[in-house]
């Protein structure tokens, strides 16, 4: 069973009052923390404006939901939190550092969380998505010669599709990953394994 709620996830007094709202609906065993935002510019020119907002949304968000979803997990004995991390936690490109910062702290943000509550019966582990056909990356998959860089760069050479991302989820959100602590698993197309 499946609940939604909109509310700002970067608020944590609105996270506070969506999580009572959606608990009270039943608890929560699985979470996906997947709130991102992208902004793209010379390091020496990104406003700092956007790098607030993008440290906010992408890395803040996460400790504030996954702090907030945990309290009940713990209390219960149990529970699944799934971060969203990317090829960025592990790989840097010209015009991106503060999202390659950010899904860093993601991809370290989740094994802190996993030797926390790892004691409790939480798995907490991350997916780190490649390049997928998405609306964030939109403006890099209209880009031919891009596209052509990621199709040479990239083992599998092409883009992800979304729907490759289902069986990471599931595996990690299953009982087959009862002992899976703290990993980032990478979907990638190999990116992350070769020059």
């Amino acid at each position: 069973r499946a609940g939604a709620s909109s509310f700002d996830v970067t608020d944590p007094a609105a996270v506070a009052e969506a999580v009572a709202v959606l608990e009270a609906e039943g608890p929560i065993d699985i979470l996906v923390n997947n709130a991102g935002i992208q902004h793209r510019a010379p390091l020496e020119d990104f406003p700092i404006e956007r790098w607030r907002a993008l440290i906010e949304t992408n890395v803040s968000s996460l400790f504030y939901v996954g702090q907030t979803v945990a309290r009940g997990m713990i209390a219960r004995g149990r529970g699944k939190i799934i971060n969203i991390a990317s090829v960025q936690s592990e790989l840097a490109r010209p015009g991106i550092a503060p999202y390659t910062a950010a899904k860093g702290a993601v991809r370290n943000l989740t094994r802190g969380m996993a030797a926390d509550w790892a004691r409790h019966g939480l798995q907490v582990n991350a997916i780190a998505p490649g390049y997928f056909r998405t609306p964030l990356n939109r403006a890099l998959v209209e880009d031919p010669d891009f596209s052509a860089w990621l199709a040479q760069r990239t083992p599998a050479g092409r883009w992800g599709e979304v729907a490759e991302l289902v069986g990471a989820a599931v595996f990690l959100a299953g009982d087959a990953s009862s002992f899976v602590n703290g990993h980032t698993l990478f979907v990638d197309g190999g990116i992350t394994t070769s020059l």
